[in-house]
């Protein structure tokens, strides 16, 4: 095995070839891309995506100290909400991921919804934090804070993508107690109770003892500058790279991927690196007994390359009254890919909480 130094000077020599090299090859592939989008019709074009004005904003402190992002949305026609859905955004991404379902639920009448969303630590506008307070069990704390500041009375439903069911999760394993009193649904939207480099994409990337992911972390840490050039230098390859992991269809809106291509860039590579570990380690299945006593949605795309459709079946198998959605041809962003399909499933799941308060209905698997 190669001594840790060596590895890091490796990993270094690496990123200043990659300087020199992405940067003469990013114009080749810049045109390349711009041939791509204007041969792709965009539905999305005039969508004003993750820019839509909240009814409040606000920050939230963490337990140890860091200030929280967060947005309250009010139904749109004034009336009370029946009660509020939380949106809980995944790694290396921010609450605008949620744009679509944000944007209709605010216009539902029946029931009314109030909306809570925010960013997690070290994303978005949120505070940084340091490598020791990024873990699935602080993000759990940081969502119990939210809720206590914004949410301290009143029925809830939380919807969690990617991490952000993961954090889901942590709260349930941190304060059962919830589950069984105030939250009165959860949906699971391309999430994972366990085992997530087992197969697809991530297993390299966050191998716990991959020292190809050690090495970057370390590089991240010890040479910064350079490693964000990298990225900045890549950015039509960055583009094309998301476009092919994170979606479904390579015919996918390019307004999507300019969504997302955002999202990641603000986020820094320390982040990045440092929830690689905890993401790796994350194991909670048995957790998800607390859920019972709620309704439970579950979705996930056939053609997720980051959490396969099968972490979706296991988190069901483990929850057998939950309802099931496998979306055909959607990606890791499903609820960017298919809006309208997440959208009506989540709805539904609304309006089943505000009818009763018990997860014992089977719900139809689609």
């Amino acid at each position: 095995m190669k001594p840790l130094w060596r590895t890091v000077g490796i990993a270094g020599g690496v990123l200043g070839a990659a300087v020199t090299g992405v940067a003469l090859g990013a114009g080749a592939h810049g045109i390349r891309v711009a041939r791509q989008r204007r041969g792709t019709d965009d539905p999305y074009a005039d969508e004003p995506l993750g820019v839509l004005e909240p009814s409040r904003e606000s920050t939230v402190v963490a337990d140890d100290g860091q200030p929280i992002s967060c947005e309250e949305v009010d139904p749109e026609d004034g009336g009370t909400p029946d009660l509020t859905v939380v949106l809980v955004p995944g790694y290396t991404l921010d609450r605008r991921c949620w744009h679509f379902q944000r944007r209709d639920l605010a216009r539902l009448g029946g029931p009314r919804v109030r909306q809570v969303l925010y960013d997690q630590r070290g994303h978005g506008r949120s505070g940084l934090g340091c490598a020791e307070s990024s873990t699935i069990e602080q993000l759990g704390s940081d969502l119990d804070a939210v809720l206590r500041a914004l949410v301290p009375d009143g029925p809830i439903v939380l919807a969690g993508h990617s991490m952000g069911g993961m954090t889901i999760m942590a709260l349930a394993e941190q304060r059962p107690e919830l589950f069984a009193q105030r939250i009165r649904g959860v949906a699971f939207v391309a999430t994972s109770a366990g085992d997530v480099g087992r197969s697809g994409l991530p297993r390299p990337m966050l191998a716990k003892h991959n020292p190809a992911t050690l090495a970057l972390g370390f590089a991240a840490q010890w040479q910064p500058d350079l490693v964000e050039r990298v990225r900045r230098a890549g950015g039509p390859i960055t583009w094309s790279v998301i476009r092919a992991i994170a979606f479904g269809d390579r015919q996918v809106s390019p307004s999507l991927v300019d969504l997302m291509a955002s999202m990641i860039d603000g986020t820094s590579l320390k982040v990045i690196t440092d929830f690689t570990k905890t993401i790796g380690a994350h194991s909670r299945y048995r957790v998800l007994a607390t859920l019972r006593r709620c309704r439970v949605l579950v979705i996930g795309g056939d053609s997720d390359r980051i959490t396969p459709f099968w972490h979706a079946e296991a988190i069901a198998t483990e929850l057998p009254d939950a309802h099931l959605v496998r979306v055909e041809g959607a990606g890791h962003m499903v609820m960017l890919e298919r809006e309208r399909l997440v959208t009506g499933h989540l709805v539904e799941l609304v309006r089943q909480c505000v009818k009763g308060t018990g997860g014992q209905d089977r719900w139809r698997r689609s």
